[in-house]
């Protein structure tokens, strides 16, 4: 890790270390979380903005391979519930994507 002098309205500074104070953690770790967290979001924005757009070409495929057999029955606790019917099964998803 390197040093880094960092300056800080008042008022942020006071915010920061009462949080920082209430979460358990020293104000340097807190303002290392905190700027951790704001590049995760800026980072996961600017893969948003230029990941391949969905198209429905795309959505189909993914869909397929979600409906595609398991190779082995699931878990009892992750069964569906009985009755349970796919949103993609019902009747009026399916007239709403056919466009009909």
């Amino acid at each position: 890790m390197s040093k880094f002098p960092l300056r800080l309205m008042p008022s942020v500074r006071r915010g920061a270390e009462k949080f920082s104070q209430r979460e358990g953690v020293s104000l340097n770790q807190f303002i290392n979380v905190a700027v951790a967290e704001k590049l995760a979001l800026l980072q996961h924005e600017e893969w948003l903005a230029l990941r391949p757009k969905p198209t429905r070409e795309r959505v189909s495929r993914a869909l397929a391979v979600l409906d595609r057999p398991a190779q082995k029955a699931p878990e009892p606790e992750d069964r569906l519930p009985e009755g349970y019917v796919s949103v993609r099964r019902a009747k009026q998803y399916k007239q709403m994507v056919s466009g009909k």
